[in-house]
């Protein structure tokens, strides 16, 4: 999945909320879903629970809750019963109640176990299948180091208390499949012995998609995962591949065993410690860094995030690199052929298993259909552009004509990514934000837009009255797609203008119920809840703003890493006035780190050289320990202090050059808006 937000504030009750309109109603009682004795995904998602949750299972912090709210808990999903609501697309309460089957499940008898409902993924307990050896691999340790010890209790509870960790498989590089980790073991350290697996590319990728736009990306996911929303028929009901509740501690292990494209073939096998695995490298599809691994002894595929009951996103809504949807369908079928029919048994980090019935090629058939789905979103995007067609306008054309035998499937429906916002994701991997439209070329800010829009129209009051007629009158959700741009348009004219806001959090707020997606919903409802509570000055709401860059992940990020996000944090026009070199001395670096490096302040960009320099050019020179470079780096601390600390010591030169670069750092507000100016 896309990386969810780290930590989140105690989400936020919605009085003002609104009941569905007859239009939504209407919509909604249109959708078919079928009932549970004979949807067939429903059968796959209870299958093998050997212990359920309990409706009230939660889970503390480790600090005790500074954050007012649990690390993880379901006691907010307790209204996820019966018949859908009309304030809820009855296919995405559909898939909120299969995604409630939550506990220990066994995948493989005594080889492949798994805790489902703990976290937004599933972490899964690779064993001996021979049964000679208590040794297990984890896979995906979730997003909290708490949710994930308590994963790990609950496993040993019904597997035996003498398990005992020897590797850890981080499948891909986003949060909710390796934060965790420090909850495995009891010092919160890798124990000697222990190997971290993960894919070529893993660190990097999963520092600085967490690191580099990590502010403007997490403050867009609290609105993507519905992270402030109240948990309720109104409010968030599914994150769209799982529930998203969680608060805990998150952390980072840099890999000690790299699969890479020498070891990652059909037929290569390597063990770590009883367990036997075949790796398959997918980089490009559902993350940057990303494998499924297969075991041949037991016969069951893992694919990790790029194979769920869900069409996926091939562009995620918080903000990430657009994914390659040709690769992507690639790569399913390569694990088609290496792997469907040598395969009993598939799982993967996110919903249910599934399984082979007795002459059956239920999994190649899984597979297959994912495959053609993306490579249908793909080639067609193309073709259609190739007409002349622009991006909003291919994604309208092809969203209700996707063939019925791939649309039909219930597990390609649009739950976490959709047709619609896929579509965009291939225009833009291929043709970018430009439409060729040369009005498009320079366009107008919505600040500068909306009150010319607005005195275009005959002023505020018009466009509401404009708004409020096809709102009212509306025969279709276009009509309330339309009243929300009006009244966009007037909410960025005048941020104070009540009746506008007021108006368009009812009107996004009826999108959100009509949605068939999770992410849609919960953006369109997190819209609704800042145009009824943010205040007309962009006043922060009162809510603590969440660490972006943890302690874990600053400790293993590469030097090179650290000064990229300083020079991301570098005011440029100021700093363009300034020319500095700075040399540096890491007196207790990462392994890999040079022990020595300079930076150079030029043309408002800070750039990093390492290894040894001639000091004799520098402003000047400082002996730094790591810990005191990473909280440089975090703004967490000023130069003066890391000298009173002990943790910076001035070898040439004097301070004043580093706290000069340091006066042109900018410290990021997390409380932006999104829906308001």
């Amino acid at each position: 999945m896309s990386s969810p937000p780290r930590s989140q504030p105690q989400p936020q009750p919605e009085p003002q909320s609104q009941p569905a309109t007859a239009l939504t109603r209407d919509l909604n009682a249109a959708v078919a879903v079928p009932p549970p004795d004979q949807d067939p995904e429903a059968a796959l998602a209870a299958r093998g629970q050997i212990a359920a949750l309990p409706a009230d299972f939660t889970v503390e912090r480790a600090d005790g809750g500074a954050l007012g709210v649990p690390a993880w808990s379901l006691v907010p999903y307790a209204f996820l019963t019966g018949e859908a609501p009309d304030t809820v697309n009855p296919s995405l309460w559909r898939n909120a109640l299969l995604n409630m089957n939550t506990g220990l499940f066994e995948v493989v008898p005594d080889a492949v176990y798994q805790v489902r409902g703990m976290d937004l993924s599933n972490i899964s307990f690779l064993e001996d299948p021979t049964g000679a050896s208590r040794e297990i691999v984890v896979v995906d340790p979730l997003i909290s180091e708490e949710c994930a010890a308590a994963a790990l209790k609950l496993y040993r509870e019904h597997r035996g208390a003498d398990r005992v960790i020897r590797a850890v498989i981080f499948t891909h590089s986003h949060l909710d499949h390796y934060g965790g980790v420090l909850g495995l073991f009891a010092d919160r350290r890798l124990p000697e012995g222990v190997d971290v697996i993960a894919p070529e590319g893993f660190l990097e990728h999963s520092v600085s998609e967490n690191v580099y736009a990590g502010n403007a990306m997490q403050r867009r996911a609290l609105f993507m995962y519905g992270a402030l929303l109240e948990r309720s028929a109104r409010g968030q009901v599914d994150a769209g591949l799982g529930k998203y509740n969680s608060a805990g501690l998150a952390g980072l292990l840099p890999p000690t065993y790299t699969v890479t494209a020498e070891t990652a073939k059909p037929g290569h096998v390597v063990a770590f410690g009883p367990v036997n695995l075949e790796f398959q490298l997918t980089p490009g599809t559902e993350a940057p860094a990303e494998l499924n691994f297969y075991l041949p002894d037991v016969r069951a595929l893992c694919m990790a995030e790029n194979a769920t009951p869900t069409l996926h996103n091939l562009y995620s809504l918080r903000g990430a690199q657009v994914r390659d949807a040709k690769a992507w369908s690639d790569y399913l079928n390569e694990s088609v052929e290496w792997y469907g029919e040598r395969s009993d048994t598939l799982f993967a980090s996110h919903f249910w298993p599934r399984w082979k019935s007795d002459g059956g090629n239920e999994i190649t058939d899984f597979l297959t259909s994912q495959a053609d789905l993306y490579r249908y979103l793909h080639d067609q995007s193309l073709r259609l552009a190739n007409h002349g067609r622009t991006m909003t306008e291919i994604a309208e054309d092809l969203d209700a004509h996707v063939p019925r035998g791939l649309a039909e499937r219930w597990f390609n429906r649009g739950y976490y990514g959709t047709v619609n916002h896929d579509i965009k994701a291939v225009y833009q991997r291929y043709l970018g934000w430009y439409d060729g439209n040369a009005a498009h070329l320079h366009a107008l800010p919505p600040e500068q837009a909306g009150p010319r829009y607005v005195e275009a129209m005959g002023g505020a009051k018009k466009v509401v009255r404009l708004a409020r007629a096809a709102f009212d009158d509306a025969k279709t959700a276009e009509d309330y797609r339309w009243a929300a741009e009006l009244l966009s348009h007037a909410v960025f004219a005048d941020p104070t203008d009540t009746d506008a806001r007021a108006l368009e959090a009812a009107v996004l707020e009826q999108l959100g119920y009509q949605a068939e997606s999770g992410p849609w919903r919960n953006f369109y409802l997190a819209a609704a809840h800042e145009l009824r509570t943010r205040p007309a000055d962009g006043t922060p709401p009162g809510l603590p703003s969440p660490q972006i860059i943890t302690q874990p992940v600053l400790e293993a990020m590469p030097l090179r890493m650290l000064f990229d996000y300083l020079g991301i944090r570098l005011n440029g026009p100021r700093a363009a006035a300034h020319a500095l070199t700075l040399g540096f001395r890491i007196t207790d670096g990462l392994p890999d780190d040079p022990a020595w490096c300079a930076v150079r302040l030029r043309n408002g960009v800070l750039a990093y050289t390492p290894g040894p320099f001639d000091p004799e050019p520098a402003n000047a020179t400082y002996a730094v320990t790591r810990a005191g470079l990473n909280r440089l780096t975090i703004g967490e601390a000023t130069p003066d202090q890391l000298v009173a600390e002990g943790a910076l010591t001035v070898t040439t030169g004097t301070l004043e050059p580093l706290d000069t670069l340091n006066g042109l750092l900018e410290t990021f507000a997390y409380w932006f808006g999104l829906a308001t100016p």
